[in-house]
């Protein structure tokens, strides 16, 4: 477990970060890991032993790249940022549902909503770690596996953007009803995360709250190579 990582969560200024979720849709968390814990990550990619499942996106036809998603226990510094960032991330979930006309019933702390997605058939871990190479991109999606999601996810970028790889900004998306749809291409620096609505956001109108689509991807990494790691809260199927 990092000391590091356990003073720095709860430090951040949350309702600020809130406040810029709700204003534009996403926000970034800099200087979330640091140099030497980036490299650790990176260096899990190679252990089989630590994976579920390995995916080739271009066989899927996602875009040109590899992701694995980790297996049960997850590592120590996985687990920390998943339980540690999630309770902040439950009190706007409750806050959305409330906007949207439902009751907000996050619980507080992951490991009962973990129970919940394990009832509804949700049984394995999904925190994962992405690869692309010059050429590689990852098609506009949402990281949905069951019936039950959690309404945020994080991605940390791992490695230096301009010196290990040029390109593969993060993509995002927001298709507004009856609108033409607005998109951010944002940059994330090493060990910063970025804080991303999975499915929807909602967005104030002249009648009350409505719902915008939201799809996430990476643009296309023009040379070197490009490691992140995705946190979703929720389990898959």
């Amino acid at each position: 477990m990092s000391d590091r990582l356990n003073g720095h969560i709860p430090a951040i200024d949350w309702t600020s970060v809130g406040a810029m979720i709700n204003e534009q849709g996403f926000a970034l968390l800099p200087g979330l890991l640091d140099e030497d814990q980036c490299q650790q990550l990176i260096n899990t990619y190679d252990d089989e032993s630590l994976f579920r499942k390995t995916i080739q996106m271009a066989r899927y036809r996602f875009g040109e790249g590899e992701y694995k998603y980790y297996q049960a226990p997850l590592p120590p510094l996985i687990e920390q940022l998943r339980n540690g960032i999630y309770p902040e991330l439950a009190k706007l979930a409750n806050e959305w549902l409330v906007q949207i006309g439902q009751e907000g019933n996050y619980p507080a702390t992951l490991q009962p909503f973990l129970e919940l997605c394990h009832e509804r058939g949700q049984l394995h871990p999904t925190p994962l770690i992405l690869q692309y190479v010059a050429g590689g991109y990852n098609c506009l999606h949402q990281d949905l596996y069951g019936e039950v999601f959690f309404p945020f996810q994080v991605v940390i970028a791992l490695n230096r953007r301009d010196a290990d790889y040029t390109g593969g900004e993060f993509l995002l998306v927001e298709q507004r009803p009856r609108a033409q749809s607005r998109g951010h291409a944002i940059t994330i620096d090493q060990g910063s995360g970025l804080i991303f609505p999975t499915s929807y956001r909602p967005v104030q109108g002249s009648r009350g709250y409505y719902k915008t689509t939201m799809r996430h991807g990476v643009s296309t990494i023009t040379s070197g190579q490009r490691y992140s790691l995705g946190i979703i809260f929720h389990d898959g199927a």
